[in-house]
């Protein structure tokens, strides 16, 4: 027989009593159905009406009414006591908890919830989605409706060159993603981490990239030059882009090209990464830019080698071929439509750009 039951026989029971912090203490009672007065006083408060008597069951709290009588031999000998003149209510997994004070530590609901150590506790806004609750946060319960909060094991996404990885880790290393995007990282690259508001920076293989700092947006591959005799990347650039367009180019596609040809002016981007599900992972991307550019819009974009999705599906408007450098491209017919007519001194490279990524990834969504 164990000293718990020992107690029992006796009339005297163990039970803890915990303040808004769950800081435990433990007491003892001589009554098999204590009331909330009684097991207030044990806490050492007054039985006053301002003292809140709530009963930590395994999913939820119970309060307990000054007159109310609970039952100790059922197992359920654990109570929170604290002065208080009133109750607020959040909603954690979708069970209900009324907690009396206006605030609550996040680090006291995983607590309350039995929130296991590798999952994290995510505020549901209604217009910003899932907010990730820090475990130093004091969640602010006297704000209009009721806070719901939902568990989760948590992701980090991260931008390979077009493919969008999401990891259960915070923490990656630059060899590890570039593998898990489908890229031989044995290949050869230049790598460059890109970071909202920051310049770009080269990273090597054996870096660690911390998903959890803010800002973090992509990875951008670019093939290192080989000594081959043929000739630099400076000699491809035959042609001026406006300053802007180059600026951009320059931080998200290090490798591009502009190329004349019979006349017309390309610009090529060697490496643009396709999302899953084409038959290439990565294709070298061709736009055609007019004589009399920005005034006349950039339109179309053409691939090398050609693509096809592998679910079997037919890409309409790509049958024509256009021969640029010797290689054969395939020609995407993609027009601007009514509602997104080219805007002289807004629409550039970039936002071209922009409708090609727009398009690629239209068919192969589900």
């Amino acid at each position: 027989m164990d000293s718990q039951q020992n107690l029992h026989q006796r009339g005297r029971h163990e039970i803890t009593l915990y303040d808004l912090n769950l800081t435990p203490s433990v007491a003892f009672i001589e009554d098999d159905k204590p009331t909330g007065m009684q097991l207030a006083e044990k806490a050492g408060f007054a039985p006053t009406p301002q003292i809140t008597v709530l009963q930590w069951l395994k999913h939820g709290l119970e309060d307990i009414r000054p007159t109310e009588t609970v039952n100790l031999p059922d197992g359920n000998s654990r109570f929170i006591v604290a002065e208080s003149d009133g109750s607020s209510r959040f909603i954690i997994d979708g069970v209900r908890y009324d907690w009396p004070a206006p605030r609550i530590p996040v680090s006291v609901i995983r607590m309350l919830a039995s929130v296991p150590a590798n999952k994290e506790i995510f505020l549901v806004d209604p217009d910003r989605g899932e907010l990730l609750q820090a475990e130093g946060t004091v969640l602010d319960l006297s704000l209009a409706g009721v806070e719901n909060l939902v568990t989760k094991v948590p992701t980090w996404k991260l931008n390979v060159q077009g493919v969008v990885l999401t990891l259960n880790t915070p923490k990656v290393k630059v060899r590890q993603a570039l593998e898990l995007a489908g890229v031989d990282a044995n290949q050869g690259w230049h790598i460059f981490l890109i970071v909202q508001g920051q310049d770009k920076r080269e990273v090597t293989l054996d870096d660690e990239i911390d998903l959890t700092a803010p800002g973090i947006e992509k990875l951008r591959l670019t093939p290192k030059d080989v000594s081959n005799g043929e000739a630099s990347a400076e000699l491809l650039r035959q042609f001026r882009l406006l300053p802007n367009d180059e600026a951009y180019l320059d931080s998200t596609y290090p490798s591009w090209q502009a190329i004349l040809e019979n006349g017309r002016q390309w610009v090529i981007l060697p490496q643009y990464a396709l999302p899953s599900g084409y038959s290439e992972h990565f294709v070298s991307l061709a736009i055609e830019i007019p004589t009399t550019y920005p005034m006349q819009q950039i339109d179309m974009f053409y691939l090398f080698p050609a693509v096809a999705v592998l679910s079997g599906a037919m890409i309409p408007a790509t049958e024509y071929r256009e021969a640029i450098q010797g290689n054969s491209y395939q020609r995407w017919s993609r027009h601007r439509g009514g509602n997104s007519q080219w805007r002289p001194g807004i629409d550039n490279v970039m936002t071209h750009l922009a409708l090609v990524e727009s398009a690629v990834v239209k068919e192969v969504q589900p």
